[in-house]
């Protein structure tokens, strides 16, 4: 029941919920009587066509969390695994899917074969909102100031913002190519969306859009076709098999995304985060992805 009261804060409606935790709309609406019955509280305000969270009821949807997470963690604590096996859901913004992400995971599935790691893509903010839910253990996402108490965050690395231009074009000044061609633009959806947006005003320079895209490999891929040029970070770890792009710095002092592990500061895996967050600085240090590791079971 306490799991359904979270679905149904986190998916808006009874019905959303019911999807969701897999039951049937009467089911949900059973589910919350009984609660408001058992605790002689007004969860929700059915005053409205949608039922809305009371404020007594989102203070118990907060405390459902920290129940159903130290219930998930019943016992790993016991059996003293601290976690090291079972799943961990992590979230990750898309830069990473291809370097950074997949090489850690291969590390930390060698040291920990029995720990499952379950990736779900998004940008920083659905990310942080899915961590605030107890959707999710953790994620790495840029970094936003300030960080809130009720989180955690360890840095990963910094990767400074660099250019990207097609090797036909025969300038490398940033400023030139910025200011001479198509601008193809990264998300400013994305944290790093708004860092580059803030740069390129800082420096007083008007490029002209032609699109927006919240890729890298998309962007890259409509740069090496010679339809403009981008600004967008350099990863921490490279991906296989790079394209041929000029990457230019913009700067002596060029701006950079400072990436990180982020999650709940009352995380009850903590154990487990920390052998994350190493193996994040270790593919950090190695660099590159050099090749695909032998298939796993992720």
């Amino acid at each position: 029941m306490l799991k359904t009261l979270i679905a149904v804060e986190e998916n808006g409606t009874f019905s959303a919920a019911a999807d969701a935790v897999y039951v049937t709309h009467a089911a949900v609406s059973q589910q919350m009587k009984a609660l408001e019955e058992m605790w002689k509280v007004t969860i929700f305000d059915r005053s409205k066509r949608t039922p809305e969270l009371t404020p007594i009821g989102r203070a118990l949807v907060a405390k459902a969390r920290e129940i159903v997470r130290d219930y998930d963690n019943l016992v790993p604590s016991v059996m003293g695994d601290d976690g090291l096996t079972g799943d961990l859901y992590l979230g990750a913004v898309p830069t990473t899917l291809t370097g950074l992400v997949p090489l850690s995971i291969s590390i930390l599935k060698s040291a920990f074969p029995n720990l499952h790691i379950r990736v779900v893509p998004g940008l920083t903010h659905d990310l942080l909102r899915n961590i605030e839910r107890g959707s999710l253990d953790a994620a790495i996402i840029s970094k936003l100031s300030p960080i809130q108490k009720m989180h955690q965050w360890r840095n990963i690395a910094a990767e400074p913002l660099q250019l990207l231009a097609s090797e036909e074009l025969d300038s490398d000044d940033p400023v030139y190519l910025l200011k001479n061609n198509p601008f193809i633009r990264f998300s400013r959806d994305a944290v790093v969306g708004e860092l580059i947006e803030t740069w390129l005003q800082d420096q007083n320079i008007a490029v002209t859009d032609i699109m927006e895209l919240d890729g890298l490999e998309a962007i890259s891929s409509m740069v090496l076709s010679n339809l403009g040029v981008s600004i967008v970070p350099k990863r921490c770890v490279q991906s296989m098999n790079p394209l041929p792009l000029k990457r230019i710095q913009l700067s002596a002092n060029s701006p950079a995304r400072q990436l990180g592990l982020i999650n709940p500061a009352n995380t009850t895996k903590s154990r487990v985060l920390d052998e994350v967050h190493k193996v994040l600085l270790e593919a950090v240090d190695i660099g590159h992805f050099a090749k695909f590791p032998e298939s796993q079971d992720l």
